[in-house]
């Protein structure tokens, strides 16, 4: 497994995202010249040289699921209008919008996590590996280890297509962006799913029925 060392080092030689770099080095058993071309061949490394263009056309389009139980709203951006309208940046709008509502991520990326999250799993992970007997040297790296996969459920970014398994939503914007030529970001989204956040009242009768029988 390549070290977060490693990772930032290929980042820094190419320009491509974080988990393209990972993958690159698992992918080439930790060989740094054999990552950066297997960066170059798969586009990551084309695609981030326009990382730092401005994206600020796209389009803001909607998604209803399961006969309305489920909505999204999803706003994807890219350099020009003439990409903005073209049918394969709607069909990844499209597509993008559609993984959100199966896979309900709270975030874009890891940077939009707030830090009181990212410390109370810590704290659980790390009570959890205490827990289990781990030796206090290697709960930090397992902890590493543990918080990439908790990014990987509620970042966009990490989590794996739906419609491709193998590959990231982050490795599809790359893909896109090497394909197109212009930069495409997702900016921001909203996920809706009927009744949540609202406890039923039926619920509530249950309960209360429940615990007058002395159950």
């Amino acid at each position: 497994m390549s070290s977060a060392k490693e990772i930032a080092e290929l980042r820094g030689k190419t320009g491509a995202g974080m988990l393209d770099c990972k993958k690159a080095l698992d992918e080439c058993s930790g060989d740094m010249e054999k990552a950066i071309d297997w960066l170059r061949k798969t586009g990551a490394a084309k695609a981030a040289k326009r990382a730092d263009k401005i994206a600020a056309e796209g389009m803001v389009t909607s998604y209803i699921h399961a006969g309305g139980r489920i909505g999204v709203l999803v706003e994807v951006n890219c350099e020009t209008d003439f990409v903005a309208k073209n049918d394969d940046f709607k069909m990844l709008v499209s597509d993008i919008a559609m993984h959100i509502a199966a896979s309900a991520p709270k975030f874009v990326s890891r940077e939009e996590v707030t830090t009181e999250l990212m410390d109370r799993e810590r704290e659980v992970y790390r009570d959890q590996l205490k827990n289990e007997g781990k030796p206090e040297e290697m709960i930090e790296k397992i902890l590493e280890g543990k918080m990439g996969k908790f990014y990987g459920e509620v970042c966009l970014l990490e989590q794996s297509f739906i419609k491709d398994e193998d590959k990231t939503i982050e490795q599809i914007l790359s893909e896109k962006t090497a394909e197109i030529g212009e930069k495409i970001t997702v900016r921001r989204f909203v996920r809706f799913e009927l009744g949540e956040g609202i406890e039923k009242k039926e619920d509530n009768f249950v309960e209360e029925v429940m615990q007058q029988a002395g159950m």
